[in-house]
């Protein structure tokens, strides 16, 4: 045998296998330790290209696609299949295109609306509201979505911001209507959605539209003579003040509609949408997303805690979407069984705390939750595509070149962004709290706000690294790690100076409801006579059949904050005050402040000579305002 193998020797391996082996095994384990994120970063970038070259195609074709062409052309592709699910009935593509016909003959033929006329809907999460929404878009109007929550002052300046020929307010908010109609412009028609009217002068709807004809408008009503034409009015939440008009553009509608796709969604899916359709999550996202996709969506008229798990294997859904504390409201019900017994993969949204994304996820199974951030008007987003706990997303030296961002020092002593000797911004290292700006050019153009140009004049940065630059100011600070992950930190509105430091309102709530008998903590900044910047206050909602713990809450604030973060003043409430996008409302509690002889919610003082929180009386409270107090 060992003859054979002198002249039959095994094949040898050529020289450069080994090694070019060895050095495939080194570049894995390098990019492996060195870049983790190497292969999903660059499957979301080519994602993000491969859309906005589909942008650019039909824009150098002249050939504009709007979100709602797109969804005319699935009515005709695949008409019976259901596009919204709500209260149990379906309707489907071809019912929704054709009742939102209807809609637009009513419209041709009782008022007499131009190309690019404005129509302000008043009205809660039904379908009616995509039927008027579709109907007004195929006639070519602007429609601005009213926020259902706000009522006399407020809603009358959302409506005159945006100078509608034409208000239509859905059946269940005639109260709202009847506080706002002897005030409203003479000028504008108001209609509302039902068959009889119990106000003079008030047209019905409802009547109308099941009267009249299927037939669709001219195409060339709705055709975009370009994607930066205005298409939307979306109100910013007003946290801490009147809410503004964003105006939204065929551009801004595609690239929302788009996140669903970017993240994983497919025409399978069924998408379950809970929140506010006048907020641009839910139109935008959620019904824009369902429209880019293809796919079904399952209305709610209001989100639910106690039916949401139920809704959801009922319907089968596959992705949710969330926003603010809804996350922690589900959190919050309590405990059944087969709780992990859905379908759902992806839960969409924003503001989700990081201990609450680890309950969720132990609690309700393998759900990924895709974080993203972006502001309704701006002209930046971040995405999440890893699943990074706490994170809004990611970015690398290619995003920066095609969305060119910084984070900037500020000064929230002079409330403006620091400046050098040279006048130029400053940009932060990596780890600090930085304001979020974004260059603003032909790519990515901000289109400001409806109304008073001066509100879009002050979301603007002039002259920010070099001369003639222009850069949005988004308002909010965030941190960039140093594997690039973005991490919100705080609003500027939020931010408030005590003992000339920065206190991060975020950074306090987060600490105080590691608390086991703390269900949620609003912080907020209050002023008091004789002393600079604001000193800090949360209010406080305790779980059930428990109590405030002083004692524990002293040690807490004193253990895990700096002194100058740790709140001055707490305020125990049953009930937390909510915008209707589900953040925390601060604007009326700062108002407040913190006189016992005005709140009747029991209030608490940091005693520090004591060493303990002490119940907040009136004579303590005049003793504060007269100055014998040190903090």
């Amino acid at each position: 045998m060992s003859g054979c193998d002198d002249l039959y020797p095994a094949p040898m391996l050529p020289i450069w296998v080994p090694g070019a082996a060895a050095g495939i095994v080194s570049l894995h384990l390098i990019q492996k330790f060195l870049f983790p994120y190497f292969w999903a970063d660059l499957r979301y970038l080519l994602k993000v290209l491969a859309y906005g070259l589909r942008l650019e195609t039909y824009r150098l074709r002249g050939r504009i696609v709007t979100v709602l062409d797109k969804f005319v052309k699935l009515a005709e592709k695949q008409p019976h299949k259901p596009f919204l699910i709500y209260e149990g009935k379906v309707h489907t593509y071809r019912d929704v295109d054709r009742r939102s016909n209807r809609v637009a003959q009513v419209f041709l033929r009782y008022e007499a609306l131009k190309k690019g006329d404005t129509v302000a809907l008043l009205m809660g999460n039904e379908p009616d509201f995509i039927h008027l929404w579709f109907g007004l878009a195929k006639l070519g109007c602007v429609v601005a979505f009213l926020n259902f929550n706000i009522r006399s002052r407020s809603l009358l300046h959302c409506i005159s911001s945006c100078e509608p020929k034409i208000l239509v307010v859905g059946a269940d908010l005639l109260g709202t209507l009847e506080e706002i109609l002897p005030n409203l412009q003479k000028d504008v028609s108001v209609w509302i959605m039902t068959k009889d009217s119990p106000f003079p002068s008030v047209h019905t709807l409802l009547d109308k539209v099941e009267a009249s004809s299927e037939d669709s408008v001219p195409v060339n009503r709705r055709s975009a003579n370009s994607l930066k034409s205005s298409v939307l009015y979306i109100f910013t939440s007003g946290t801490t003040g009147l809410p503004k008009a964003a105006v939204i553009s065929h551009t801004q509608i595609l690239k929302g509609a788009a996140g669903l796709w970017a993240f994983g969604a497919s025409a399978e899916d069924i998408i379950y949408i809970t929140l506010p359709l006048y907020h641009s999550a839910a139109s935008l996202l959620g019904i824009g997303g369902c429209i880019e996709l293809g796919a079904t969506c399952v209305l709610k008229k209001k989100f639910s805690a106690s039916q949401f798990w139920s809704d959801c294997k009922k319907y089968n859904v596959t992705v949710i979407q969330y926003i603010g504390e809804l996350c922690r409201y589900l959190c919050s019900q309590p405990v059944k069984e087969g709780e992990k017994n859905h379908k759902v993969r992806l839960a969409v949204g924003n503001g989700v705390r990081n201990d609450v994304w680890r309950e969720f996820l132990d609690r309700f199974g393998a759900v990924k939750i895709c974080e993203f951030y972006g502001a309704t008007e701006g002209n930046i987003c971040f995405m999440n595509h890893v699943g990074k706990i706490g994170s809004v997303g990611r970015t690398n030296f290619f995003y920066k070149l095609f969305f060119p961002f910084d984070l900037i020092k500020y000064d929230f002593q002079k409330d403006e962004p620091v400046r050098n000797k040279h006048g130029w911004c400053e940009k932060v290292k990596k780890g600090e709290a930085g304001l979020l700006v974004s260059k603003v050019n032909a790519k990515n153009p901000f289109f400001g706000y409806a109304g008073s140009k001066r509100h879009t004049e002050k979301k603007l940065l002039c002259e920010v690294f070099k001369k003639g630059d222009l850069y949005f100011n988004t308002g909010d600070l965030m941190v960039q790690d140093h594997e690039n992950f973005l991490y919100f930190w705080d609003r500027i509105g939020d931010t408030f100076r005590w003992k000339g430091e920065n206190v991060a309102t975020t950074e306090v709530s987060d600490v105080i409801v590691m608390l086991d008998f703390i269900q949620e903590a609003n912080v907020y900044g209050v002023s008091v006579p004789g002393h600079e910047g604001k000193a800090g206050m949360a209010s406080l909602i305790l779980k059930q059949n428990t109590s405030l713990d002083l004692e524990q809450m002293y040690k807490q604030v004193v253990t895990y904050l700096p002194s100058y973060a740790c709140p001055l003043f707490l305020r125990v409430q049953e009930k937390m005050e909510m915008t209707g996008t589900f953040k925390q409302q601060k604007f009326r509690l700062v108002d407040e402040g913190f006189n016992p002889s005005t709140i009747a919610d029991p209030l608490y003082f940091l005693d520090n000579s004591k060493k303990a929180y002490v119940l907040l009386t009136k004579e303590v409270h005049e003793v504060i305002l007269s100055g014998k107090i040190k903090f």
